[in-house]
């Protein structure tokens, strides 16, 4: 099974596809041309490698679908790598090898440097996760610590003062020992970015529901759920939501809490 929406053989008509890619830049990967990749570990899992270096990212991103009795017992990140997991849906226990936590959807947990994950579908159904890693950058003096929780235990705010705008802040966002930040940004449909952002952070984002446009490099994309969009720095970036009824929400990384350097 090839392909992550499920679909194999000949589609009717040509081939076409929304997928844009500008290494180093942006990209668009819709669900429909996702491709289940083969990571050493993953066991009873169908993975796809969303961004990594070789798109221009600082960053890998995964997503994951652990089948029944699924299991990582090689552990996902290593010396020098911090990671991230987010549940869209399921059940999974996440353990460092010892001490273990069930996260269900919405749930979510970050290791710092050096600590590996492991994990274990803990149902007996499919259980769906955006999967993270990045190098970490050490500041002197301040250390990132693991995080476990659960988006429905924190209260989100109004995006720049947006009430059909909101977000939830994953981890700590005034800790200088985290480089990097999980957030989750949820429009109502009509809602959107108050302005066209241009930054030097950079982003993968992965979208959890409904429809929308997005301003990559002043192009207005097409986006819908299973999307992901890579966004480098300094690209000029926005969103409109669209749909009915259902917001536009995405999960995405955020670089954070480090001098760029000369």
């Amino acid at each position: 099974m090839g392909y992550k929406n499920n679909k194999t053989g000949y589609r009717d008509g040509l081939l076409e596809s929304r997928a844009i890619v500008k290494k180093g830049d942006y990209a668009l990967l819709p669900h429909d041309g996702l491709v289940n990749n083969v990571v050493p570990g993953f066991e009873n899992c169908r993975i796809s490698i969303l961004a990594s270096p070789r798109l221009g990212a600082s960053f890998s991103d995964f997503i994951c679908e652990f089948l029944p009795g699924a299991k990582n017992t090689l552990g996902f990140g290593g010396e020098g790598i911090e990671t991230f997991i987010y549940v869209i849906e399921g059940e999974l226990i996440v353990s460092d090898g010892k001490d273990s936590d069930t996260l269900t959807s919405g749930g979510y947990a970050y290791y710092p440097v050096n600590e590996k994950m492991y994990f274990e579908n803990a149902s007996d159904q499919m259980t769906e996760a955006f999967l993270y890693q990045r190098q970490y950058d050490p500041l002197e003096g301040h250390q990132a610590h693991r995080v476990i929780g659960n988006r429905s235990e924190i209260e989100p705010i109004h995006y720049e003062g947006m009430e059909d705008v909101l977000l939830w802040d994953l981890l700590p966002t005034d800790d200088l020992g985290f480089d990097m930040n999980m957030h989750i940004l949820s429009f109502e449909p009509g809602g959107s970015h108050g302005y066209i952002e241009t930054h030097y952070q950079e982003h993968g984002a992965y979208l959890l529901s409904g429809t929308g446009v997005y301003n990559l490099d002043n192009q207005w994309v097409p986006v819908e759920k299973g999307d992901y969009i890579f966004m480098g720095p300094y690209v000029p970036q926005a969103c409109y939501a669209s749909g009915r009824g259902e917001p536009l929400s995405y999960v995405y990384s955020k670089d954070a809490n480090r001098n760029p350097g000369v």
